[in-house]
């Protein structure tokens, strides 16, 4: 019988690697990973690596400023995450070998505040630019009102897109009509692929703060039983649509937050369908596990923690602490990955 990673994906679930570094792309496609994300800390920790030096260098006979080279980087290393992965992509006629870019957290600083209307014209703007030419290059768009007024017209563009950042299902509805419509504007529905990303362990971080009178057949349990019912509801929307490939949700923060919970607790909980990511780290602890996992990601509580889910928890002041929180979160690694290029840009001109 199969264990760790494999009985994973025998469960229904597709894994996704939170790096594009390209040693842990070759190691964790060994073992059956089928694609992967990016974000700033990512790029930021890969270049302050030194690995890619000679890339950097020679992208700075272009006279580039700081944020342009860091999208640069970015481009590149993520091109190559998606050469990597492209026979996935090929084989499985565009429902998987995926690899996310996230446009520009920036227009979400809170420091430095974009106008709504130009942020929306910015992720439409840029979403169009780093799609253009890429097969399996998935755009990477944040569930704040700025990314999900931006959503239609780039599904009308014929973009495919992870709408990250979600926590309510509230914010996935809109994302998903949004999306949808967007691409029926469009067409060619046979090669249409859309994935929203949930984030849940920080929903058990928010409700043990909170919400400590949570029972205990709750607390530490919110965000799977969210995730969940959003998961199903997402399954059942499409169900009847037709479609050639798959919508999935994004299971993603799935690392360990509270003491009593095992190191795979969300792992195991959203096993069974959509699409898990996990950093390098969590796939070697899920190997040395050696788990066996069983489809649980639509099983659900019984009628009185559903009951007592939805009188306590008040999802929509949920969604604006963690959306404010998460906003943060978004725009401060940008800052530090430009911080990141000027110090080795220094570093590399004095050598």
């Amino acid at each position: 019988m199969a264990t760790g990673i494999q009985s994973l994906i025998d469960s229904g679930s597709k894994v996704w690697l939170d790096s594009v570094d390209p040693d842990e792309i070759t190691k964790n496609k060994a073992i059956g990973i089928s694609g992967a994300t990016s974000n700033p800390i990512i790029i930021a920790g890969l270049i302050a690596s030194g690995r890619f030096d000679d890339t950097m260098a020679s992208f700075m006979n272009d006279d580039l400023s700081d944020e342009d080279l860091a999208w640069k980087m970015t481009d590149r290393l993520v091109n190559n995450a998606q050469d990597a992965f492209h026979d996935v992509w090929q084989d499985s006629k565009g429902d998987n070998g995926w690899v996310s870019f996230e446009l520009d957290p920036l227009l979400e600083d809170i420091d430095n505040p974009v106008p709504h209307d130009e942020a929306v014209a910015k992720y439409i703007a840029l979403g169009k630019q780093w799609s253009a030419g890429h097969d399996n290059r998935m755009i990477k768009v944040p569930a704040t009102p700025a990314g999900l007024d931006a959503l239609e017209e780039l599904a009308a563009a014929g973009i495919t897109l992870n709408v990250t950042l979600i926590f309510s299902e509230r914010q996935y509805i809109a994302a998903r009509d949004a999306v949808w419509r967007g691409r029926q504007h469009f067409g060619q529905l046979d090669s249409f692929k859309s994935v929203y990303s949930i984030f849940i362990s920080r929903v058990d971080v928010y409700t043990g703060k909170q919400l400590p009178d949570l029972s205990d057949e709750l607390q530490g349990r919110v965000g799977v039983l969210n995730a969940k019912q959003i998961g199903i509801a997402n399954a059942a929307f499409w169900a009847d649509k037709g479609l050639a490939l798959k919508q999935e949700m994004i299971f993603a923060s799935t690392g360990k937050k509270l003491d009593w919970q095992a190191e795979d607790y969300y792992i195991a909980e959203m096993a069974g369908s959509d699409i898990q990511t996990n950093p390098p780290g969590t796939n070697a602890a899920i190997a040395e596990l050696g788990q066996t996992y069983a489809a649980s990601s639509r099983d659900l509580p019984g009628q009185a923690i559903l009951d007592e889910f939805k009188q306590k928890v008040d999802i929509p002041k949920l969604e604006a602490t963690l959306m404010a929180e998460g906003t943060e979160k978004f725009a401060d690694p940008q800052k530090k990955l430009i911080q990141t290029i000027s110090s080795k840009r220094s570093e590399l001109a004095s050598g």
